[in-house]
This record gives C-alpha cells, sequence and structure tokens, in this order.
C-alpha cells in the first residue's frame, strides 16, 4: 500500500519532512501548498509533486493518507480544521499557534468532529535515543530542580521576529525545552515568568519580540524548574539544554548528548539517532496499521506544552504567576 501525502509549507521544515518521505518505500508526495501554487510547484519540481494554493483545493484533487503541515504559528486554524473535517490525519510542526486558545478549539472541534483522527507533532527530541535513555533512568517524584535553556541570536525570518506572527521566542523556540520537561519530569502547575527587551531593533527592524527572559515552573510533583531564553548572541553562538539534578545524580541533556554525572561515576553517551527519523517511521505505521503507540506526541498532548509556554507570556505580561 502506497501512502500518498501532501505537504503544507516551503520552508526548512517542509523539506527536511519532504525528503525524508521521499526516501521512504511506498509513500509518496502527493502535493504541496504553498503561499501561492507558483511557489508549491517550484517546490514539488524535486518530488514530482504538483503545487496548489490551499489544502482544500489539493484535497479535492485527489486522496490523501496525511498531510505534513509546516507553517509559521500565526497560519495555524483553518488548515487544521480542513483536514479534521475530512478526517485527514496529519502531523503538524510545533507550536501550534501564537497562543492556547486557538490550539485547544482545534482540540474541540477535533474531538467532535474526527475523535479517533490520527496526530502527530514535531517535537523531534522527544524520539531521541538519549531522551529514551533519560526516560528509562529517571524518576520524576526524586527530580529536585531542573535548569533548562535555549540561548541564540536573533533568527532572520521577518515573522519570528513579530511577537504577533511567532508568539516570541519561548513559545515558538524555546518549546522544545518545556516539551522535554514534561516528557521528563511531569506536568506543570503553576508558572512565573520575567522577559524583557534589552536591544530592541538594535540590529533588527521590526522587532518587537522580548529578547531576554526567564521562566520559573512548579511542577505537580513539588519539584521546581527553570528554564531561561535569549535570543541576543550573535550569528552562530548559542547553547540549548536540559539538566536534572537527582538524588541518584546530575543528568545534563543537549541534542548532541548526554552526561551522567553520580558519585565517583561519569558517563557520556553521543547521540547517534536521527529522531526526525524515528518520528516519520511512527507516523507511517501509525497510518498503515492504525497503532498509535509509537507516536509520542499527539495534538491533544502538545496542547499541554502550547498551555505551558503561553502561560509564561501571560505571567510576563501582568507580572503574577499564572496557575494551570
Amino acid at each position: 500500500m502506497t501512502l500518498r501525502i501532501g505537504i503544507v509549507g516551503t520552508g526548512w521544515f517542509a523539506g527536511k519532512h519532504a525528503d525524508l518521505l521521499a526516501a521512504t518505500e511506498d509513500v509518496e508526495i502527493a502535493g504541496i501548498v504553498g503561499s501561492s501554487k507558483n511557489k508549491g510547484d517550484v517546490f514539488g519540481i524535486r518530488y514530482d509533486a504538483p503545487g496548489y494554493e490551499s489544502v482544500s483545493d489539493m484535497a479535492d484533487a485527489q486522496v490523501l493518507d496525511a498531510v505534513y503541515i509546516c507553517v509559521p504559528p500565526m497560519a495555524h486554524g483553518e488548515i487544521e480544521r480542513e483536514l479534521i473535517g475530512r478526517g485527514i490525519p496529519f502531523l503538524v510542526e510545533k507550536p501550534l499557534g501564537t497562543d492556547a486558545e486557538l490550539p485547544q478549539d482545534i482540540l474541540g472541534f477535533m474531538r467532535l468532529k474526527s475523535p479517533d483522527l490520527i496526530t502527530s507533532v514535531g517535537y523531534h527530541f522527544r524520539y531521541q535515543d538519549n531522551v529514551e535513555r533519560l526516560r528509562e533512568a529517571l524518576h520524576p517524584g526524586r527530580v529536585g530542580i531542573a535548569t533548562g535553556m535555549w540561548m541564540g541570536d536573533m533568527p532572520q525570518a521577518e515573522w519570528w521576529r513579530r511577537q504577533e506572527k511567532s508568539g516570541g521566542q519561548f513559545i515558538e523556540q524555546t518549546t522544545h525545552i518545556v516539551d522535554l520537561l514534561r516528557h521528563l519530569a511531569g506536568e506543570v502547575e503553576e508558572v512565573h515568568a520575567v522577559y524583557a527587551s534589552r536591544f530592541p531593533e538594535e540590529e533588527w527592524e521590526q522587532t518587537n519580540v522580548h529578547d531576554i527572559g526567564t521562566v520559573t515552573l512548579k511542577l505537580k510533583t513539588g519539584a521546581v524548574a527553570n528554564i531561561s531564553n535569549t535570543c541576543v548572541l550573535p550569528p552562530g553562538v548559542g547553547k540549548a539544554g536540559l539538566s536534572f539534578y537527582t538524588r541518584e545524580g546530575l543528568w545534563e541533556w543537549t541534542s548532541g548528548h548526554l552526561k551522567v554525572t553520580k558519585v565517583n561515576e561519569e558517563s557520556v553517551f553521543a547521540e547517534e539517532s536521527d529522531p526526525y527519523e524515528k518520528q516519520t517511521k511512527a507516523f507511517l505505521h501509525a497510518l498503515r496499521t492504525g497503532d498509535t503507540s509509537g507516536i509520542l506526541s499527539d495534538y491533544a498532548d502538545a496542547c499541554k506544552t502550547q498551555e505551558v509556554t503561553f502561560a509564561a507570556l501571560q505571567s510576563a505580561l501582568s507580572g503574577r504567576s499564572i496557575k494551570l
């Protein structure tokens, strides 16, 4: 059985997913939806896939087994509703929007129209071997405190630098760290955030996102976490990761390795897996068999991460803690 899959978007993530799908046996890229039909046509040349102006046009033209949604945060909403209304499974890149209200509305619509719809969300770090190693070794109740960070430079995309389009760094980028915290240490019940703009429009025109921020999170287990981010660094300079301080020792994760420090013992595990490939295999397996156990983040679960990141923005703007 050949799976026919459409793609919405023509950016880097769309290309990443399209290349993986094109290299997979019995998978056909059925069409590309761009911001214009011409952009879809141009992007689709290397995959021998036609371009379309909208999801509805693509779905009207052929039978689709699934759709990959790779669009900026402000572009979500109608795409998901169209697919849910037609009962078409989808994999959507994070974040789910610029706030928490839209994803919750979409989730409610899904539960009403297609409660069994197969979905996956692009929190690809969950699929790393080292994250699975952490899941097996960490006991959420034994975590005392966790610290995370996403420190980098200002992305060049115009939409990323606008709060109303991206949601800001914590929602658009640092969401990966928040999601791993939930995945590994349990749910968040309260957040308190402080954001600021240190160098507004010093080098980037039309920028209104905060360029520094730190968020304290209280977990339901009683543990506390702090996650900070910035986009003030020069290009090519950065650091991202998540550390857990436990009674058994210290666990320090980055995308490239995991370092475990215990009494008189230190181990470093290099990350050797391709999480995008594992994410793709899990989604395609679910489409073929109905077995969704390999999907590590579906739409409902990702809504919980979105709730936390948007609560942080609400806290920063109001100056008060937000309880979830």
